[in-house]
């Protein structure tokens, strides 16, 4: 098989044995393989701006919660149906990362990282401020009712399984075809390099907007599936908690790997999961398990697998 093919026979076998694992775990791991295959989208949102693109974010919350409410207010309040509404969800994060990319590139480097978390923290408190629409912490439910796609009902286990999984598998293959399109390669090439994309007449200011408003339509889509298949809109979703985590997934996992996300994601749920079980300082054996990662997986699991015995990985 040459090289051209691999990745693509690759991520082909990942989402064949995704859809079968559908109809081989037990209960509880069913449910939970369905919660992380939708926050691997989220990470992927993130990969893209920060392992493709070089732009190291502290605000990705704020997309995520673009998403997540755009999809949700309009339908606790003007009744919207699900399928507009998840459209709503990711039109939202993708404006709201426009908006933010337009201001925040006007800076660099760690000016950017505090600029991004700063717009995610005013998103944040906004969500608090408007408590009367928004229930603030206490966030809201979505009704069962209401959460069907196409008479399909998003609340049992089977269907939710599926509509996340689905959700992946789209946002992997668009995340794959962009990074080996010519786009996904000008933005490694600014990554590594910019000045020298820049002396090559490369619009660098319009390639990193461009990755952003991607990002920021992934994380909205992830949202927006997320309170629809959860059934759950709250402030939580908004904090700075929710910035970190993709990015620790994206480290863990590989950033500027496809499946770097997926990986990274499984990994820390069920290592939380796991550890929780044994002891309440569940995060400090989290945290000693990203100290030996760091210091012995720089890149990331799959990032150390493309450096070592597949560099045909993309």
């Amino acid at each position: 098989m040459t090289g051209l093919m691999k990745p693509g026979a690759l991520h082909v076998g990942v989402a064949l044995l995704l859809l079968a694992a559908n109809f081989l775990l037990p209960e509880y791991h069913h449910g939970a393989m369905a919660r992380v295959l939708t926050l691997a989208v989220f990470a992927m949102g993130y990969n893209v701006m920060f392992g493709y693109a070089g732009l190291l974010s502290l605000g990705h919350a704020l997309f995520f919660a673009a998403g997540l409410y755009g999809m949700g207010l309009p339908m606790q309040h003007l009744g919207l149906a699900a399928e507009p509404a998840f459209l709503l969800g990711i039109f939202s994060g993708a404006l709201v990362a426009a908006v933010v990319g337009a201001l925040a590139l006007r800076t660099a480097g760690v000016a950017f990282m505090i600029v991004t978390l700063m717009f995610a923290q005013a998103g944040y408190l906004t969500i608090l401020y408007f408590l009367e629409y928004t229930r603030g912490d206490e966030g809201f439910v979505i009704a069962r009712e209401a959460r069907t796609v196409f008479g399909l009902d998003l609340a049992a286990p089977e269907v939710r399984y599926l509509a996340a999984w689905l959700l992946f598998t789209v946002a992997m293959f668009v995340v794959l075809a962009l990074v080996r399109s010519p786009a996904g390669r000008v933005l490694v090439a600014i990554r590594e390099n910019e000045e020298r994309a820049r002396m090559l007449g490369y619009d660098v200011a319009r390639y990193k907007l461009g990755a952003i408003v991607v990002s920021g339509a992934l994380c909205g889509a992830a949202g927006a599936a997320y309170g629809l298949l959860f059934g759950y809109v709250g402030a939580t979703f908004a904090s700075v908690q929710y910035s970190i985590l993709p990015l620790l997934w994206v480290l863990l996992g590989g950033a500027g790997t496809v499946l770097g996300p997926l990986l990274g994601a499984t990994f820390m749920f069920y290592l939380i999961d796991l550890s929780s079980g044994i002891t309440d300082a569940y995060m400090l054996i989290a945290g000693a398990a990203l100290v030996a990662l760091t210091l012995f997986a720089p890149a990331g699991l799959l990032g150390e697998l493309r450096r070592r015995a597949c560099p045909w990985l993309p």
